[in-house]
Parts: structure tokens; sequence; C-alpha cells
């Protein structure tokens, strides 16, 4: 059994590390991260889950609000742990997590007393949404430079994180397993929904984001929230995560009904065999944004092949004839943040890598390189608004208008991996939980 309390024990040393080169650069003494405070709707008395400050969370799993974190370099990171005595929400008692002995920890019973021991810091830092208190203790409130170089080492990962993020990949694979039983029975997004989360064992505001449970057409929408009761569809989209010590699983499949037609599900396998090709190619060194060309080129080949575009790949490609069924970038940074942080950042000091013109929507234009966790993510969807301005131009002849009117029911095709890059590759740590 993996020793996790060692990997986190060198995780830590890795973050101890890069924080003092960080706080060096940036000319601060000290750092304080707080976990944050929970988000209240506006006028009302209801809040809203509580996501801890994400650089809090790479330092430590602790769960919960109002936790603070203070890091000097050279010396042992000091965590504060807010522990009040309250009768309205369970207050668990700590016990004696694998991470503790990494901090020198103590409780405190009020938010006041939390802010009292941070003690004299010199030039400090402050990380995280409690910014009246940080200011009232003459902290630097989130300094954008400093958050550019703790952003670039975010989207390096520990064996601890990866482990993290395998662990949730087993729990949502179970969801996914449990959902297609659902859907090729007949079920509805609600009941599919309901299928994944109970054998993934979790409730909804446990996820890392609201679970995408599309059939038929409204898998061309494709951040799709609605769970509607209409049964039987012939297609799902379905992506949805899991996640473990605040680090998540990223995973969509489509898949074909029986009753599918015939040509969409030729295409959904198409798909499939692009994705895994896809993921191949990657290895250190590779700039993604040639990652998400090639995936322009594939998918504009397997619409060529299916008779939906009538032009070769590199002249669709070039005249942005896979844009409309292949509208998002080809993936993103994965960790904390399902979107994780510094994808167009070019450099440690923030200096910005904005996507190219021709593929506006690229989350990451980063250069691959080893112990980065990436999604590979291609799409195919027949997304009516997107199409219509090709209808109406000089380029409308290059379309199969009767093909594409035929598949449009069917909705879209999304079919998405997580991917830890080695150094001679990648390792993909989705599939060996979720098979073809």
């Amino acid at each position: 059994m993996t020793d996790l309390s060692a990997r986190f024990h060198l995780h830590i040393a890795d973050r101890q590390r890069t924080t003092a080169e960080a706080l060096t650069q940036t000319g601060f003494d000290a750092l304080v991260i707080s976990s944050g405070r929970v988000y209240t709707h506006f006028a009302d008395d209801q809040d809203a889950p509580f996501h801890p400050t994400p650089h809090f969370a790479h330092w430590c799993p602790l769960a919960g609000p109002h936790h603070a974190l203070i890091l000097r370099p050279g010396q042992r990171p000091h965590l504060i742990r807010y522990a009040p005595e309250d009768f309205w929400y369970e207050q668990a008692p700590l016990g004696n997590p694998f991470w503790a002995s990494e901090f020198e920890l103590e409780e405190v019973g009020t938010v006041e007393d939390a802010w009292k021991r941070l003690g004299p810091l010199g030039r400090a830092a402050y990380i995280g949404n409690e910014t009246d208190r940080a200011e009232a203790a003459g902290l630097e409130l989130n300094p954008a430079l400093l958050t550019a170089h703790l952003d670039w080492h975010r989207t390096t990962k520990s064996a601890y994180e990866v482990q993290c993020i395998e662990e949730a990949t087993e729990i949502a694979a179970r969801g996914h397993q449990a959902a297609r039983t659902a859907f090729l029975g007949g079920a509805s997004e609600l009941e599919i929904h309901h299928a994944y989360i109970q054998a993934a064992g979790i409730v909804d505001h446990e996820m890392p984001y609201g679970s995408i449970v599309a059939l038929d057409e409204k898998g061309a929408t494709l951040h799709y929230e609605g769970k509607r009761k209409v049964k039987h569809g012939a297609v799902l989209l379905i992506d949805a995560g899991a996640q473990v010590r605040g680090y998540a699983a990223d995973i969509t499949r489509t898949l074909a009904a029986p009753r599918c037609d015939t040509r969409f599900a030729a295409l959904i396998a198409g798909m499939e065999r692009i994705e895994l090709r896809l993921c191949d190619l990657v290895k250190p060194g590779l700039p993604y944004g040639d990652l998400h060309h090639q995936g322009h080129l594939l998918i504009a080949g397997l619409l060529k092949e299916a008779g939906i575009l009538r032009v070769d790949p590199e002249e669709a490609v070039e005249k942005g004839l896979s844009r409309p069924f292949f509208p998002h970038g080809l993936g993103h940074h994965l960790g904390i943040q399902v979107h994780d942080v510094a994808g167009r950042q070019g450099a440690a000091d923030g200096t910005p890598a904005p996507p190219p013109p021709q593929h506006p929507t690229l989350r990451t234009t980063r250069t691959i390189e080893a112990q980065q966790v990436f999604t590979v993510e291609p799409g195919l969807y027949f997304i009516p608004m997107l199409l219509r301005p090709f209808r109406e131009n000089g380029q409308s002849a290059m379309f199969n208008w009767q093909l594409i009117d035929e598949l449009t029911p069917c909705g879209g095709i999304r079919i998405e991996d997580n991917l830890l890059v080695t150094d001679t590759g990648h390792r993909n740590l989705t599939r060996p939980h979720l098979p073809i």
C-alpha cells in the first residue's frame, strides 16, 4: 500500500522550496494564505458550497473556512485551524490525519483569534478572499507577481497530487460505468445523474463541477446543465468527475444506444480513435497548441471520410471549416481546479501566452513538460448557430448540408481522458479504470 504520508512529506518539501523562491524573487518576507470565507448569496441567508482558496488546498487538505497558513522561508509552516464550538453545523474532530505532522499546528475558536496569531511578519503577502482582515493586518493583498510564480509551479504535479487524481479517477470511473448501464436501460438524464452519484458515493456539492448529462441534441450544448426526464435517448454525452483531497478527475464519454443513427455511431467510434491517437502523441517538448492543431486535422479528416465535408483536412483547417464542429480547446491543466491555472502563462513571472487567433478558445498554450497533468478532450458537435454562417457564405458548397441536418438531432461527441506527462511520454490516468 502506498505510504501517503511519505508522498505528502515530499510534496510539502517541494512547496517550501518553490514558495521560498517565489518570496525571494518578489521581495516578500512571508506569505499568509487563508482557506477563505464562505460566500453568502446576495440578500439571502444561504451559503454557497464552500471551496477553499486553491493555494491553501495546494498546501493542506484541511476542509472548512477561516483556517490560516503562515509561510516563512526556512521555517516550518504554521497552520492555524479554525475550530469553533458550534451546534448549528457539525464540527468534526481533527483526529490524527496523515498530513498534520508537516505543520506547526494550533487551534482557535474564533476567526478573530486566528488573525491575532499571525505575529510580526515583516513585508508579508496575503492570498485569499478575507481581504478586509488581511488589509487590517497590514498584508499586501493577492499580489499578482507572487501569485503568478505560485501558479506556475502548480502545473507540475508531485507524486502525492497524482495519487489524489488517480483516486478521484477510480471514483469517477464507477460513476461512469453506472451511468452507462442506466443509459442503455433507457434512463432519463436525471436518472443517469442519480446513478452516477450513487455509484460514486457522493452528493452533488462534492463533485468538482456540475455534471453534464446530455441526451441527443443537448450534447451540442457544451456546458449543458439541465437534467431532463425524457427517457430512451439514442446518444449520451456525460462529462462528470470526482475529487479526492481537493484534486479532481475530469472524464467525458459519449455512448450510442442500439437505436442510434449508424452514421453517428460511426462518428463516435472515429472520435474514440482520434482521442487515443492524440493521447499517443503526448510527450515533453511538444507545444500543446501543436497537439490541438493536430486534433483539428484529424477531426477534419473524419468529417471528410463521413461525407460531411467535401474538402481535404488541410484545406478544411486552413479555411476554418473544422471550427464550427470543434469550437473548444483540446484540453486544460487539471489539479486542484478542474480548469487549473497557468495554462496561458508563458513564464513564471506571469508573462501572458495568448492563444493564436485561429484557436481563440485554447485553454493552454504551454509547452508540454514532465509531471504536468492535463486533459485531452476532442469534440465534434452539430451546433446550428455555429454552422449557420457557413450556409450563407461562399464556402457553403464545401459542406453536405443534408447530412448535417440529418445528424444534428444526435447532438455532439466528446471523449476526455486525464494524462500525466512522464520523462519519455505520458501515462493515461483514465483508461486503466475506464477502458474503451
